[in-house]
This record gives structure tokens, C-alpha cells and sequence, in this order.
């Protein structure tokens, strides 16, 4: 299976990528406006409290001006903006209060502080790392459980951030992975 680079994306994709042997395209001709930069999450209202399915938030990391035509693979970040302490403080302020963010946090923080050239190496790594931790047996609360991964097909080529396709509201792989009991 083939799939697109994916920044925090669903646990659809993550069950892909998981499910059978995949490879990330990279000579694919780059798309604006699709969760290969961008992610969605749940936000939260003042006091730290969750908000209602509607209220989402999009992560988008920014990348330098795209050429037409430009491939996936030479994509680059711009770090004009402080994106990464923006994301940071994002998750923070929305999982904090999660069963498993203290767990993984310190897994996921290096890649708000260091800065990388290529959009696809930053997720590349990202998401090697959440397999890991999708897969690291969870500290014991009221009973220690393995994550249970399922395959489910989907295609994921080509899809954009418009109102036009439900598959938006399927929020980050990370809601999964520090809520999971």
C-alpha cells in the first residue's frame, strides 16, 4: 500500500499504515490544503475543559512558497512563524487533563524544538514514533491494556481540507493515544 505523508493524522491512516507493509509516497506532486501538513484536533475552552465535537482545531505546519507541480518530497517548512511552540502549547492546553499525555509527552516534545528541513522528514518521524507508542503497553490505571488496532480501507489520495469531505472531522491519532483505557 502507498499512502501520502501525514501530519498527526487520524487513526484510519495510522491503522493503514500499520495494517499491512505501506510506503509513504514521496514523488507524488505536492497538494496544498491536506493533512499532510495539517492535522486536526479537538480544542478546549478556558478551564481546560474539552469542547464539543464541532469546535475543532487545524494544526497547520507552514511550508515555503510551493512551485507548481513541486514534489512531496522537496517540500520544505518555514519557520517564519513560531508554529512549533504554537502546536506545543495547543496539545498541552487540550490533553493535559488525558490519561496518557504526561506518559507520551516527553516522546512527542523533541518535535516541537527541533527544527526540521523537510516536511516529510518531520513526519516521518512523528509517526514512527506514535506506532511506537500505539504500541508500548500502557501504565497500569485500573487495568492495563494494549491498544487494539483494526484495519479499516481507506483511500487516502488526494484528499483536501474543504467542507465538501466528511473524512475532516476524523480528529488526530492523538486523541487515541493518550485517552485510550
Amino acid at each position: 500500500m502507498v499512502l501520502p505523508t501525514a501530519y498527526l493524522p487520524p487513526l484510519s491512516y495510522m491503522q493503514a499504515l500499520m495494517s499491512e507493509p505501506a510506503m509513504i509516497e514521496q514523488m507524488e506532486t505536492f497538494e496544498k490544503q491536506t493533512f499532510r501538513n495539517r492535522a486536526l484536533i479537538r480544542g478546549v475552552r478556558g478551564y481546560g475543559l474539552p469542547v464539543t465535537g464541532s469546535e475543532l482545531v487545524r494544526l497547520t505546519v507552514p511550508v515555503k512558497k510551493v512551485e507548481h507541480k513541486q514534489l512531496t518530497r522537496d517540500i520544505e517548512i518555514s519557520y517564519q512563524t513560531r508554529w512549533q511552540h504554537q502546536h506545543w502549547i495547543t496539545l498541552v492546553s487540550t490533553y493535559q487533563h488525558t490519561p496518557y499525555f504526561l506518559y507520551f509527552a516527553d516522546y512527542l516534545r523533541p518535535f516541537y524544538e527541533k527544527e526540521y528541513k523537510w516536511l516529510l522528514d518531520l513526519n516521518d518521524e512523528l509517526n514512527a514514533t506514535i506506532i511506537s507508542l500505539l504500541r508500548k503497553e500502557r501504565p497500569l490505571l485500573v487495568e492495563s491494556q494494549k491498544l487494539k488496532i483494526e484495519s479499516r480501507t481507506q483511500d487516502w489520495s488526494g484528499l483536501v481540507w474543504t467542507d465538501k469531505h466528511p473524512w475532516q472531522t476524523e480528529v488526530s491519532v492523538l486523541e487515541t493515544l493518550f485517552d485510550e483505557e
